[in-house]
């Protein structure tokens, strides 16, 4: 941003973006090493989690803990992949990555007084809650074609047996569930100012739809609340095994959409606080 307040000047096309996607390529590169690392560390131990030894440790589990924790399938290379990474790790990292991005890019813009600067050099309010989404959304897209080719790289020395198209299918889905957390926390800083908001809202929607999935998957009678979860969304459909799910896709990505625009009505409505 501080190049655009020191000149003026905004010809060049989505200032904004270009910005936070450029001035933030070190944190980028940090969060896709973590990624990446993740999968390195836990996908190549599939082969040694078919051994007798230990399918008798999680046959002596309690039931609730191994549906809580997604391990009812990890004996397949996709229930594995699905149960380590994209459920839980992977689905961490995104989530804390989605968070400080989108609670940053208003309500911690407007706390350390960079927004109304941007603002006051002829940016507009629409265009830069439509550019701070857009970038926090390319970022996750890095991030989900970092996944994508670290673990087809490990596909076969792993013997995950995984489907080019399927992984496709549920990195689209880890980053739509990424996309609709980070601009609920947009959201949130742009109604409030404030960055705390943001990082709780945005926490809100992590957990309370991660913990909606736990209780349905315990509970026959509360099984309706699955609808109520974006990680049900994204994962409920297994696409890993099942490949894409459009309606959960269109739930995610149309849930983005519809906070980015919340997140623009509210900048463009309320008072910007230096």
């Amino acid at each position: 941003m501080t190049t655009i307040a020191r000149s003026g000047r905004t010809s060049a096309p989505l200032p904004v973006f270009r910005r936070r996607v450029f001035d933030g390529w070190r944190g980028l590169a940090g969060w896709a090493i973590g990624c990446a690392a993740v999968a390195l560390l836990y996908l190549p131990l599939y082969p040694a989690m078919k051994s007798p030894e230990l399918l008798a440790v999680l046959d002596s589990l309690p039931p609730e803990l191994v549906r809580t924790l997604g391990y009812d399938d990890i004996t397949s290379g996709a229930g594995y992949t699905q149960a380590t990474f994209f459920g839980l790790i992977g689905f961490a990292l995104i989530t804390i990555a989605a968070i400080s991005w989108g609670a940053a890019a208003i309500g911690g813009a407007e706390e350390s007084g960079r927004l109304e600067l941007v603002l006051s050099h002829a940016v507009g309010r629409t265009r830069y809650g439509l550019e701070s989404a857009l970038a926090i959304v390319v970022k996750l897209l890095v991030l989900g074609g970092v996944v994508w080719i670290v673990i087809w790289m490990l596909n076969e020395p792993a013997e995950l047996e995984l489907d080019a198209v399927d992984l496709l299918a549920v990195t689209v889905a880890w980053v739509g569930l990424g996309a609709i957390i980070a601009v609920v926390a947009l959201a949130a800083g742009a109604l409030t100012g404030r960055r705390a908001w943001g990082i709780g809202a945005g926490a809100v929607v992590a957990v309370g739809g991660y913990v909606l999935q736990a209780v349905a998957n315990n509970s026959e009678q509360l099984d309706g609340l699955r609808a109520l979860s974006p990680y049900h969304w994204a994962y409920g459909h297994s696409p890993l095994a099942n490949g894409f799910d459009g309606l959960g896709l269109a739930l995610l990505w149309g849930g983005a959409a519809v906070f980015t625009l919340i997140a623009v009505i509210a900048l463009r409505r309320r008072d910007v606080l230096g």
